[in-house]
């Protein structure tokens, strides 16, 4: 595949971060194939198909996060490949703090991204140090 076909990764991905904080949900849209796959490996049942979906989420995220902001921390590619480090805040209607950091591997075709493997998460900011997070999640007596 020529580099003309598969377009700019990194274009396309910025194209996005714009599309998010300037809250323009048809440019977001946009950026997302018509048979799009996102993929989220840590939560597999929210998995789906179709940019319908994309609309779906991001239209009920731009109305409960009024002022969104996407920073783009790092990115790279290698051929069709994106590989995208993000960080999302806001503030959500209820008033409470939104924020969510992660990364998220797209593939792109032509001037949109076709799949997403998609590791968001919202922040923790639950006082656990490193021990202590290790101690929560294998409790003492596992893999005995």
């Amino acid at each position: 595949m020529s580099p003309a076909s598969h377009g700019d990764p990194i274009a396309v991905i910025e194209r996005l971060r714009s599309a998010i904080n300037d809250h323009d949900l048809e440019r977001l849209v946009g950026c997302f194939a018509p048979d799009y796959v996102n993929d989220t490996p840590a939560h597999p049942d929210r998995g789906f198909a179709g940019n319908g979906q994309v609309r779906r989420n991001w239209s009920r995220i731009l109305a409960g996060v009024p002022d969104l902001s996407a920073e783009l921390v790092a990115v790279i590619s290698d051929g069709t490949t994106a590989w995208c480090e993000w960080a999302w805040r806001g503030t959500r209607t209820d008033g409470a703090r939104h924020e969510m950091r992660g990364v998220a591997i797209a593939e792109v075709r032509g001037q949109q991204i076709t799949s997403t493997r998609f590791y968001m998460e919202p922040v923790m900011r639950d006082g656990l140090d490193s021990d202590a997070a290790v101690r929560a999640a294998i409790p003492v007596g596992a893999g005995r």
